[in-house]
Protein backbone atom coordinates (compact mmCIF):
# COMPACT_ATOMS: atom_id res chain seq x y z
CA UNK A 1 0.00 0.00 0.00
CA UNK A 2 1.36 3.48 -0.57
CA UNK A 3 1.77 5.85 1.91
CA UNK A 4 -1.08 8.25 0.47
CA UNK A 5 -3.62 5.38 0.49
CA UNK A 6 -2.99 4.62 3.78
CA UNK A 7 -3.23 8.36 5.05
CA UNK A 8 -6.31 8.27 2.89
CA UNK A 9 -7.51 5.29 4.72
CA UNK A 10 -6.18 7.21 8.12
CA UNK A 11 -8.85 10.13 7.07
CA UNK A 12 -11.78 7.70 6.54
CA UNK A 13 -11.11 5.47 9.83
CA UNK A 14 -11.25 8.69 11.40
CA UNK A 15 -14.66 10.18 10.11
CA UNK A 16 -16.03 7.07 10.55
CA UNK A 17 -15.53 7.17 14.60
CA UNK A 18 -16.66 10.41 14.90
CA UNK A 19 -19.80 9.13 13.26
CA UNK A 20 -19.76 6.08 15.11
CA UNK A 21 -19.77 8.43 18.58
CA UNK A 22 -22.61 9.99 17.20
CA UNK A 23 -24.22 6.97 16.64
CA UNK A 24 -23.43 5.74 20.48
CA UNK A 25 -24.88 9.36 21.99
CA UNK A 26 -28.03 8.78 19.66
CA UNK A 27 -28.58 5.50 21.41
CA UNK A 28 -27.30 5.62 24.99
CA UNK A 29 -30.41 6.32 26.07
CA UNK A 30 -34.10 5.05 25.47
CA UNK A 31 -37.50 5.43 26.71
CA UNK A 32 -38.58 2.04 29.09
CA UNK A 33 -40.33 -0.21 27.25
CA UNK A 34 -38.58 0.76 23.75
CA UNK A 35 -35.55 -0.67 22.05
CA UNK A 36 -32.52 1.88 20.79
CA UNK A 37 -32.46 2.17 16.67
CA UNK A 38 -28.62 0.75 16.96
CA UNK A 39 -27.63 -1.99 19.37
CA UNK A 40 -25.03 0.19 21.55
CA UNK A 41 -22.71 -2.77 22.20
CA UNK A 42 -22.47 -3.32 18.47
CA UNK A 43 -21.37 -0.34 18.03
CA UNK A 44 -19.12 -0.39 20.62
CA UNK A 45 -17.63 -3.19 19.52
CA UNK A 46 -17.22 -1.47 15.53
CA UNK A 47 -15.63 1.31 17.50
CA UNK A 48 -12.79 -0.89 19.35
CA UNK A 49 -12.81 -2.87 15.71
CA UNK A 50 -11.71 0.86 14.13
CA UNK A 51 -9.71 2.35 17.07
CA UNK A 52 -7.43 -0.58 16.69
CA UNK A 53 -7.18 -0.42 13.04
CA UNK A 54 -6.55 3.43 12.79
CA UNK A 55 -3.62 2.68 15.68
CA UNK A 56 -1.82 -0.06 13.40
CA UNK A 57 -2.44 2.22 10.61
CA UNK A 58 -0.60 5.30 12.39
CA UNK A 59 2.04 3.30 13.98
CA UNK A 60 2.78 2.39 10.05
CA UNK A 61 2.50 6.28 8.75
CA UNK A 62 4.11 7.36 11.20
CA UNK A 63 7.35 4.33 10.79
CA UNK A 64 7.25 5.02 7.34
CA UNK A 65 7.05 8.72 7.52
CA UNK A 66 10.06 8.59 9.80
CA UNK A 67 12.55 6.13 8.09
CA UNK A 68 11.57 7.65 4.45
CA UNK A 69 15.17 9.53 3.90
CA UNK A 70 13.54 13.16 1.32
CA UNK A 71 16.89 14.02 -0.15
CA UNK A 72 18.56 17.10 1.61
CA UNK A 73 15.58 17.64 3.91
CA UNK A 74 15.85 14.78 5.81
CA UNK A 75 13.46 12.33 6.93
CA UNK A 76 9.29 13.17 5.41
CA UNK A 77 9.08 13.07 9.34
CA UNK A 78 11.25 16.14 9.16
CA UNK A 79 9.83 17.85 6.07
CA UNK A 80 6.21 17.10 7.71
CA UNK A 81 6.92 19.35 10.94
CA UNK A 82 8.50 21.77 8.70
CA UNK A 83 5.44 21.90 6.91
CA UNK A 84 3.79 22.41 10.07
CA UNK A 85 5.77 25.68 11.45
CA UNK A 86 5.68 27.06 7.92
CA UNK A 87 2.51 26.52 7.41
CA UNK A 88 1.41 28.54 11.39
CA UNK A 89 4.21 30.86 10.76
CA UNK A 90 2.38 32.14 7.55
CA UNK A 91 -1.23 32.22 8.86
CA UNK A 92 0.05 34.56 11.98
CA UNK A 93 2.09 36.36 9.48
CA UNK A 94 -1.15 37.12 6.95
CA UNK A 95 -3.27 38.11 9.94
CA UNK A 96 -0.88 40.46 11.15
CA UNK A 97 -0.40 41.91 7.12
CA UNK A 98 -3.65 42.21 7.41
CA UNK A 99 -4.22 44.10 10.45
CA UNK A 100 -1.68 46.50 9.41
CA UNK A 101 -2.18 47.23 5.94
CA UNK A 102 -6.22 48.13 7.66
CA UNK A 103 -6.79 51.66 6.37
CA UNK A 104 -8.21 53.67 8.83
CA UNK A 105 -10.27 56.42 7.93
CA UNK A 106 -10.74 59.95 9.65
CA UNK A 107 -13.51 62.22 9.35
CA UNK A 108 -11.63 65.31 10.81
CA UNK A 109 -8.05 66.81 10.51
CA UNK A 110 -8.02 66.73 13.53
CA UNK A 111 -7.96 63.07 14.34
CA UNK A 112 -5.06 60.86 14.88
CA UNK A 113 -3.44 59.72 12.39
CA UNK A 114 -3.18 56.01 12.20
CA UNK A 115 -0.20 54.02 10.40
CA UNK A 116 1.32 50.92 9.98
CA UNK A 117 4.01 50.01 11.99
CA UNK A 118 5.93 48.21 9.27
CA UNK A 119 6.71 47.94 5.62
CA UNK A 120 3.20 46.07 4.41
CA UNK A 121 4.68 45.55 1.24
CA UNK A 122 8.12 44.30 1.76
CA UNK A 123 6.12 41.99 4.39
CA UNK A 124 4.00 41.07 1.89
CA UNK A 125 6.88 40.03 -0.84
CA UNK A 126 8.45 38.34 2.14
CA UNK A 127 5.19 36.04 2.68
CA UNK A 128 4.60 35.30 -1.01
CA UNK A 129 8.56 34.05 -1.04
CA UNK A 130 7.51 32.09 2.10
CA UNK A 131 4.17 31.03 0.71
CA UNK A 132 5.70 29.66 -2.52
CA UNK A 133 8.29 27.52 -0.25
CA UNK A 134 5.99 25.70 1.45
CA UNK A 135 3.81 25.08 -1.82
CA UNK A 136 6.94 23.46 -3.19
CA UNK A 137 7.86 21.73 -0.03
CA UNK A 138 4.19 20.34 -0.13
CA UNK A 139 4.51 19.25 -3.39
CA UNK A 140 7.49 16.97 -2.09
CA UNK A 141 5.91 15.44 0.65
CA UNK A 142 2.85 14.79 -1.71
CA UNK A 143 5.36 13.28 -3.96
CA UNK A 144 6.72 11.25 -1.55
CA UNK A 145 3.40 10.70 -0.34
CA UNK A 146 2.62 8.92 -3.96
CA UNK A 147 5.64 7.19 -3.99
CA UNK A 148 6.85 5.41 -1.00
CA UNK A 149 5.41 2.23 0.23
CA UNK A 150 4.38 2.00 3.85
CA UNK A 151 6.58 -0.06 5.88
CA UNK A 152 5.25 -3.58 7.74
CA UNK A 153 4.96 -3.71 11.14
Amino acid sequence: MKLANALSLRSELQTRIRQLESRLDNNALVQEGESPAEDPMELLRELEEDYAQLEELIARINRTNSTTEAGEGGTLSDLLARRECMTGRLRILRDFLNSASAVVNRRTVGEIRIRSAVNVRELQKQVDRDAKALRELDETIQEKNWTTELVEL
